[in-house]
């Protein structure tokens, strides 16, 4: 029996962050339901803007949201508009189901949203699972996607390595399956190595295609 475990996991301490930077033992279920509320509705709300990942950082008084997209202009707006409705939605959501007196307590909290762009698309894990996903959901023979996707992927500089995996009702067939495609090194056993991991989703109409990405980048160093 093995046991898998996600690959930034291991490497929390010296390569990679947490995605919530916040320690609260009061209201720790409270600020980790938020969290969990936060997520979901951004990333219904601005998945198709290429979003890779949000971070949440909390401070007195302070809610800080970092969202990491690849057309950060769509979700700004015109002069800033879509940050300040997203602002607004934000504060709704979070005030939803809560008692008057934590309703008030919340109103006091300042929300800020950061948008940060990534420039390069191919060596993130999680914008191309959505593009294989798009890609399938959009009936494309599932091999011919995952060899393009793969090419893309080691055209970037930064990769050295990648592998992309699809498992399910793959073009509509009666048993399910599994069919993977691999370039390059992926060292997934070396805790120094730089490997990005995403899991994304097709829905079809003959059922759900699950998708994994391996990206790696090369070797981190401790400074």
């Amino acid at each position: 029996m093995s046991h898998k475990v996600h690959p930034k996991a291991y490497r929390l301490k010296n390569l990679a962050d947490w995605n919530s930077r916040w320690f609260n033992r009061k209201k720790f279920t409270e600020y980790l339901e938020d969290d969990f509320k936060i997520r979901d509705f951004l990333k219904k709300k601005i998945r198709k803007f290429g979003v890779e990942k949000i971070e949440i950082e909390r401070f007195t008084g302070k809610l800080n949201v970092i969202i990491f997209s690849a057309k950060p202009g769509l979700i700004i707006g015109r002069g800033g508009s879509g940050v300040e409705e997203l602002k607004k939605m934000l504060q709704t959501v979070l005030n939803k189901k809560k008692p008057l007196a934590v309703k008030d307590a919340k109103n006091k909290t300042e929300i800020r949203i950061e948008i940060r762009e990534i420039k390069d698309v191919w060596s993130s894990a999680s914008l191309t699972g959505q593009y294989i996903a798009q890609q399938i959901e959009k009936r494309f023979p599932f091999r011919r996607v995952l060899k393009q996707s793969l090419d893309k992927v080691m055209s970037s500089r930064q990769v050295k390595g990648a592998r992309i995996e699809v498992s399910g009702r793959l073009n509509g067939t009666e048993i399910a399956r599994r069919e993977w495609l691999q370039k390059g090194r992926l060292p997934r056993q070396t805790l120094r190595a730089d490997i990005d991991f995403a899991i994304e989703e097709a829905y079809c109409t003959y059922g759900t295609i699950g998708i994994k990405v391996w990206i790696y980048k090369g070797e981190k160093f401790e400074e």
